[in-house]
């Protein structure tokens, strides 16, 4: 038997591979872990924790308008970029904190380097050249901006890395994207002060999220004050002699801005590591290609997270990296459940949703029921904000089951999460039907809506 250095090497220390390596020593393995920047990954360091961190931060203005309409008088405000920079910058250092002594609990040994591979037994460690030797190799390297290197001047754009370091926040900003990242980084640049522009190629925003969903969300923009420009992209990006931007779009627009940010998607993060060494496959946008148990082509490696682009999501990475740990050390096989995620967008108003968008449910049954209502929050009878709340629910008519929630609103995300209980368990319209209301709040209305309205029928 080839006696190895490592029953198991995780290249990558983030969410997904963090857990897998822990998990796995739990299960007795002898586990070795290499992250180049810090630990925790994307989400911890400059993703999903820092980003919510700032859309908390951006609704204080919202917040200050509507406690008037509650009888409180509140008094001069003002915002410091650099305060909130640098309070995030230490809840970051300290949650990191908590992934590497969550790591040496378990006697993970933790190499702070960039990692590439070898041969399929083989890792290089490029801080020190060391070569180390493992019977599995778990790579769990995540996803990084895209950009669109044809526009000339992409030089003087920031992606989402950037915008958490910032030295100045900008007074005028553009953001180019129509995903969830976009939307979420125009809400927190306008909540916190800044002009802001969302412009994006497409029809609508947020592709592939429920239609009624896109539209509500766009336009729940549009009035805070969020221009949205769609249909068009920038062609060129110039830097004029002030150190202000000018993005000249497809369309013919010239528009100015202080900071230009790109948000148009992540690409699995599979450059320069070695994949062609050791053989393992990838698709056209460099994904690495995985079975349903995460395991490349290669016998001994496999890959979870967003390097596989399956379903690109913190806590997906975790539960692939579990069931890994636990199938191939643990003597318990599974394999991760993709087809039924519940997810938030951190937009404003807040979105979260579970199961099929209406087009998608539309592809597998033409008979459904739509129950969709739409009101203005109880919050805002006194605060007179003009905002109203979505809920949508998709019913298949024949079973009666429920294929889709989507939720447009304050805490849409929290519902979100028990909504995805309730689809996971098979719920039907009538299991909601006979659920007692709870009073007042936005979410009886997911448990009072008794007429459908709308009737599709093939």
């Amino acid at each position: 038997m080839t006696d190895y250095d490592y029953d198991l090497f995780v290249i990558g220390g983030g969410s997904g591979g963090v857990r897998a390596a822990r998990i796995a020593a739990t299960h007795g393995a002898r586990v070795g872990i290499a992250e180049e920047y810090r630990y925790g990954g994307t989400c911890v360091i400059r993703g999903c924790v820092p980003k919510k961190l700032f859309v908390y931060a951006s609704k204080f203005s919202e917040e200050f308008e509507d406690a008037e309409g509650f009888g409180w008088s509140v008094g001069e405000r003002g915002f410091s970029w650099d305060k909130l920079v640098a309070a995030k910058d230490q809840e970051i250092t300290r949650l990191e904190g908590i992934y590497r002594r969550n790591l040496e609990r378990t006697n993970v040994e933790v190499h702070d380097s960039r990692a590439v591979l070898e041969d399929p037994h083989t890792v290089r460690l490029l801080s020190t050249g060391q070569t180390l030797t493992a019977r599995y190799i778990l790579i769990a390297v995540g996803a990084s901006p895209n950009v669109d290197n044809s526009v000339p001047g992409m030089q003087h754009v920031i992606t989402s890395n950037e915008a958490f370091h910032m030295t100045e926040f900008p007074r005028k900003v553009i953001v180019a994207g129509g995903g969830y990242i976009a939307v979420e980084f125009a809400g927190i640049f306008n909540g916190l002060g800044a002009d802001t522009t969302l412009i994006y190629r497409g029809e609508e925003i947020l592709r592939g999220f429920d239609m009624d969903l896109r539209t509500t969300i766009r336009q729940e923009m549009e009035k805070k004050g969020i221009k949205v420009i769609l249909g068009d992209a920038f062609s060129a990006i110039e830097k004029e002699s002030d150190g202000s931007l000018t993005g000249n779009t497809k369309g013919g627009k010239s528009l100015a801005a202080d900071q230009i940010m790109f948000a148009i998607g992540r690409n699995p993060h599979t450059s320069d590591l070695g994949l062609e060494k050791a053989g393992v496959e990838i698709d056209r946008i460099g994904a690495i290609k995985v079975s349903a148990d995460s395991r490349t082509n290669i016998e001994s490696i496999y890959a979870v997270g967003d390097v596989t682009n399956r379903a690109n999501l913190t806590p997906v990475a975790i539960r692939e990296g579990h069931a890994f740990a636990d199938t191939v050390f643990g003597n318990n096989p599974w394999t991760v459940d993709h087809s039924l995620i519940a997810t938030a967008v951190f937009s404003q108003p807040e979105m979260g949703t579970v199961g099929l968008t209406q087009e998608q449910a539309l592809e597998r049954t033409p008979n459904l029921d739509i129950y969709k209502s739409s009101f203005r929050p109880m919050k805002h009878t006194l605060s007179g904000r003009d905002e109203k709340m979505l809920m949508k629910m998709i019913v298949d008519a024949d079973t009666q089951k429920v294929l889709g929630v989507h939720v447009v609103g304050p805490d849409a995300g929290e519902l979100a999460q028990i909504l995805g209980v309730t689809l996971q368990m098979g719920a039907t319209k009538a299991d909601f039907d006979r659920t007692i209301a709870v009073h007042p709040t936005a979410a009886e209305e997911l448990v009072t809506m008794r007429e459908p309205t709308e009737q599709l029928r093939g």
